[in-house]
């Protein structure tokens, strides 16, 4: 498996999102959106906002939380094969 990061170092959900994938020893790529010419620009051309953190799992891109709501535990498990 193949998996992309997009964060930023001010974003709290991203920040649950990296220690949900330490946690489950899941190696990722991590692209800082303020930090990477194009990545912000990137995220808006396939999500249609500026929103993070996203996944991008085999070129797949998934939102692994809710606004409001957090990080999407269950989901990004199942997603991901991993035991909660």
């Amino acid at each position: 498996m193949d998996l992309t990061l997009y964060s930023a170092a001010w974003c709290r959900d991203c920040r649950e999102a990296k220690r949900f994938l330490s946690t489950h020893n899941i190696p990722y790529k991590e692209i800082d959106i303020e930090n990477t010419p194009g990545a912000a620009d990137l995220v808006i051309a396939h999500t249609g906002k500026r929103a993070i953190p996203q996944f991008v799992i085999d070129g797949k891109w998934v939102q692994p939380y809710k606004p409001g709501e957090g990080f999407l535990y269950d989901e990004m498990s199942q997603l991901l094969g991993v035991a909660k």
